[in-house]
């Protein structure tokens, strides 16, 4: 007896994404599903192209098909569809007018400078577009933007009618303050300024539909990220640390700002935190090691991963070579690669969930 679809749904029901922990036909994950006598097809529309488990994911759909009576063969095609955010802070009609059509709004920020911030912004971007996402990167450091140096681009485009025109490198679609300042030139601005810097660089640009729009802030807890979070509805925010001890606790001043503004700690990354020798292969921790965890549990922040304090990393920032794109095979990149997948996976769980994404009771977010 041929196999229904009733039947191929029932099985399908049993089958759980691994992260979200809810069965892949309430998700809706199940698309174009057809049967032929006992050959069986279906689409299996993952919540994002960074899946960390998409291999196995797969190989679970295929096997909960196969094993029915009647099944004799079964094609599993991949696809991926970000969802939209469903929470976070800053008020719902702004984002119908800022980046209407970016799904997830993220913001990289750190307690103090010198934490390599900017760095795992830009490669956390390209990490996300390398595997297959739509990117987009706004450097929101007004004083110090860096982004352009790093991604490689010289010569932005100049402005035209009024329009604010985007950058493309590396796949990620970039904007910055440093494409309209003279090099060396400092920029001296009040509050307001900054604010209207970065409602400009969201109204004003053309983003085009992203999966995500990763924002590199400045360091501290400033006027940039207080702007940011009241005019966009921002789905969480990555602290970037280093394992000194000065760093651990500018960081943990910031974790308190987010939590202050309603934003959803997504994660920590602990940069620099090892070194390992190229000539015996020991990894050294020149900075010391194992504090950001422990502010991770103190915090209830869940740890997305460390990254080596490589020259590789140095040398792809100083030449707009990023080490994501320019040696993707090497220790560095692989884990921002991996840790890209964690973060991909944390904002699925987040948008899928909303209990778990409003579990927390900020305090209400404070005016200008």
């Amino acid at each position: 007896m041929p196999v229904t679809e009733p039947q191929v749904m029932a099985a399908l029901s049993r089958v759980k994404d691994p992260e979200i922990g809810k069965d892949v036909v309430s998700l809706g994950m199940i698309k174009d599903l057809s049967i032929s006598g006992d050959q069986v097809g279906l689409t299996l529309e993952l919540t994002t192209p960074a899946c960390p488990v998409s291999d196995s994911f797969k190989q679970s759909v295929h096997d909960a098909v196969a094993a029915l009576p009647g099944v004799a063969a079964v094609a599993v095609k991949m696809t991926a569809q970000v969802r939209h955010a469903q929470s976070g802070s800053g008020g719902v009609g702004a984002a119908g007018a800022l980046a209407p059509n970016v799904r997830n709004i993220v913001a990289v920020g750190a307690g103090k400078g010198g934490v390599g911030k900017s760095t795992v912004a830009v490669n956390l971007a390209i990490a996300l577009s390398k595997m297959g996402a739509s990117v987009g990167l706004l450097d929101a450091d007004i004083y110090g933007p860096n982004v352009p140096n790093m991604m490689g681009i010289k010569d932005p485009i100049q402005p035209k009618n009024g329009g604010i025109p985007l950058e493309d490198a590396y796949g990620v679609r970039v904007m910055s303050m440093g494409f309209f300042i003279p090099e060396g030139q400092a920029v001296v601005w009040r509050g307001p300024m900054i604010h209207g810097a970065i409602q400009q660089m969201l109204r004003d640009v053309d983003w085009g539909d992203l999966d995500y729009l990763i924002v590199d802030l400045p360091p501290g807890t400033g006027d940039a990220t207080l702007s940011l979070a009241q005019l966009v509805p921002l789905t969480g925010a990555v602290m970037v640390l280093t394992p000194s001890e000065v760093a651990l606790q500018d960081g943990a001043k910031a974790i308190a700002m987010f939590r202050k503004l309603n934003v959803p700690i997504l994660g920590l990354i602990e940069n620099m935190s090892y070194f390992t020798c190229p000539h015996c292969g020991e990894a050294v921790d020149i900075f010391g090691r194992g504090a950001s965890k422990r502010i991770c549990q103190k915090y209830d922040v869940e740890y997305l991963g460390d990254l080596p304090l490589d020259p590789t990393v140095r040398i792809g920032g100083d030449d707009g070579l990023p080490v994501v794109a320019s040696a993707p095979e090497g220790a560095a990149a692989q884990a921002f690669l991996e840790i890209a997948r964690t973060l991909a996976g944390k904002i699925s769980v987040l948008n899928l969930n909303k209990n778990d994404a409003v579990a927390i009771n900020f305090s209400p977010l404070p005016k200008v």
